[in-house]
């Protein structure tokens, strides 16, 4: 096939661009910097890059040209330092765009990437498709908005598919270090009660799963929450991490109250100055907000079957962390395992 492929200077992205080419595919990827460290690594892996930006309507028309899957991954993560207009402007406009070069060139299908965060604070465990929604700060309202978007154009006939991934993680990631390096160090601060539930879904697994969302024949019309097997408490997740890298689990768990203020205030102070604030409310509700889901419709429509397990998957993102020189040396293979 020939795949274009949005979002791949980014983590799950730039993997899924990759795993493409690896399997023979020709891959195009639309990005920004073209000059960028992670745009020369996609192109070491024979990937054509085509430089443009999501909310250039003509730049996703050029890329979009003569190829037969769209794998649709771009979006604007969550940052404070982005006004609610842009988040929009990519997560949900950029759909649109995407849409209009699906049904200009003809393309056989094309893949959305929404998020498990349209779900929000889920209130039924284990949270599935059908699930309400229940989208709280700017990124999931956003994302929610683009996948309705793209609903829209399928039922209109446009022969596409969704999925919703979990929090993704995995070696190369770098949103999870915080925690490992604090975990490492003793000085990982637990608010709340730790009860919160918490699921990821490793790299390698969730590239699988959305590869079988633009190959599998039945797939089309569906939408697919594509998760690991399961889900653990936060304070599961912090001991895992603990284990994985010789560090120390808190045993204090503090008051949510206090953080909340704390991050109000930062946001009233640093956003009339255009700073992102070093403390918000959005990352504050990684306390807070239950995250449990099945991935049984992927199962069964995909044949989705996830193969790293999370303790696994944590041992592995440690040790690449410790690798890259990003935290302290982490505990042998053997160490761990006892």
């Amino acid at each position: 096939m020939k795949v274009l492929v949005t979002g791949a200077t980014g983590f799950a992205g730039g993997a899924l661009a990759k795993e493409h080419a690896r399997r023979g595919d020709s891959v195009v990827a639309l990005v920004r910097d073209a000059e960028s460290k992670s745009a020369s690594e996609l192109a070491a892996a024979g990937v054509v890059l085509v430089q443009g930006d999501m909310q250039d309507r003509d730049a996703v028309l050029r890329a979009a040209e003569g190829v037969d899957l769209i794998q649709h991954i771009a979006a604007v993560y969550r940052t404070a330092g982005h006004s609610d207009d842009y988040y929009h402007a990519v997560n949900d406009g950029g759909v649109q765009h995407i849409i209009d070069a699906a049904q200009r060139h003809g393309v056989a299908r094309v893949v959305h990437c929404s998020t498990i965060g349209v779900h929000g604070h889920v209130r039924e465990v284990p949270a599935h498709e059908d699930s309400p929604f229940n989208a709280g700060d700017i990124y999931q309202r956003s994302k929610l908005a683009g996948e309705n978007r793209f609903r829209a154009a399928m039922e209109g006939g446009l022969p596409g598919v969704i999925f919703r991934p979990a929090a993704i993680y995995g070696p190369g990631d770098l949103r999870l270090l915080k925690i490992f390096r604090g975990v490492q160090k003793g000085r990982f601060p637990m608010f709340g009660d730790g009860q919160t539930t918490y699921q990821l879904v490793y790299i390698d697994d969730l590239v699988d799963g959305i590869i079988q969302c633009g190959t599998h024949a039945d797939a089309v019309g569906n939408t697919f929450i594509l998760c690991g097997d399961g889900w653990i408490t936060l304070d599961d997740f912090v001991g895992m991490v603990a284990a994985a890298t010789g560090g120390r689990a808190p045993r204090v768990h503090w008051p949510m109250w206090p953080l909340l203020t704390a991050a109000k205030a930062c946001e009233m102070v640093c956003k009339p100055l255009g700073i992102a604030p070093p403390l918000h409310v959005r990352r504050c509700e990684f306390y807070v907000k239950s995250r449990a889901f099945t991935n049984e419709r992927a199962r069964g429509g995909l044949g989705f079957a996830p193969k790293i397990s999370m303790r696994e998957g944590v041992y592995r993102t440690a040790a690449w962390y410790a690798e890259q020189g990003l935290i302290a040396p982490v505990p042998s293979r053997a160490e761990f395992e006892g």
